[in-house]
């Protein structure tokens, strides 16, 4: 069973973006997926809550704030993590994870402070089951040349940038994700996430 966690203690990069639509690709392909959320915001949780009950169905992961083990019969998880994880709590999502997924803004903020978080997890967990996905992109701009030479620089398989689209926020907005849609209206996004999905899987 793949636990799949989405970390970045840098807020607002597009955590819970990532997870809820990585848990709607999951259930589409059949799997009994749990999306757990020890975000204090709930953003993973209030999207579950607005889910139609006539899409592939996502379970909610109980975790009361903590990373625990899901029940029995769960094929797939993934973990909606906060900003300012750290120390114990950020150590126990690493145990349980088989995956992290760390989101990237194109902006040097985000860059600076996600540098520090890339560093301590080498140095702590090593490399091998952290990707980066680049967020929110737009390929014409000087941030996403400056992103992509920071990217290409930490050793780290880039999982694919993702782009500055409406589509995200509209579908979050009914509880959907891109894999709830006609392809044809998400083709372009949907493309952006082969990587992804395969290397969590």
């Amino acid at each position: 069973m793949p636990v799949i966690a989405v970390v970045n203690p840098k807020g607002g990069v597009g955590k819970s973006t990532i997870a809820t639509n990585l848990a709607g690709y999951f259930a589409k392909q059949g799997h009994k997926v749990m999306l757990g959320d020890i975000d204090a915001q709930q953003s993973s949780r209030a999207w579950l809550a607005l889910r139609p009950g006539g899409l592939p169905p996502i379970l909610p992961w109980e975790t009361d704030g903590r990373a625990v083990r899901p029940p029995k019969g769960t094929t797939h998880v993934v973990l909606d993590t906060p900003a300012g994880l750290a120390g114990a709590r950020l150590d126990e999502v690493m145990r349980l994870a088989d995956r992290v997924v760390v989101p990237l803004q194109a902006s040097m903020f985000d860059i600076l402070a996600t540098q520090t978080f890339l560093q301590w997890l080498a140095a702590n967990h090593g490399k091998a089951r952290v990707g980066v996905v680049g967020m929110r992109v737009n390929v014409r701009t000087r941030a996403f040349d400056q992103l992509m030479h920071y990217a290409g620089q930490i050793g780290l398989p880039v999982l694919g940038y993702l782009r500055d689209t409406q589509n995200y926020v509209q579908l979050a907005a009914h509880g959907a994700c891109l894999w709830d849609v006609a392809p044809s209206r998400v083709e372009r996004d949907i493309e952006q996430w082969q990587a992804l999905v395969k290397w969590v899987q």
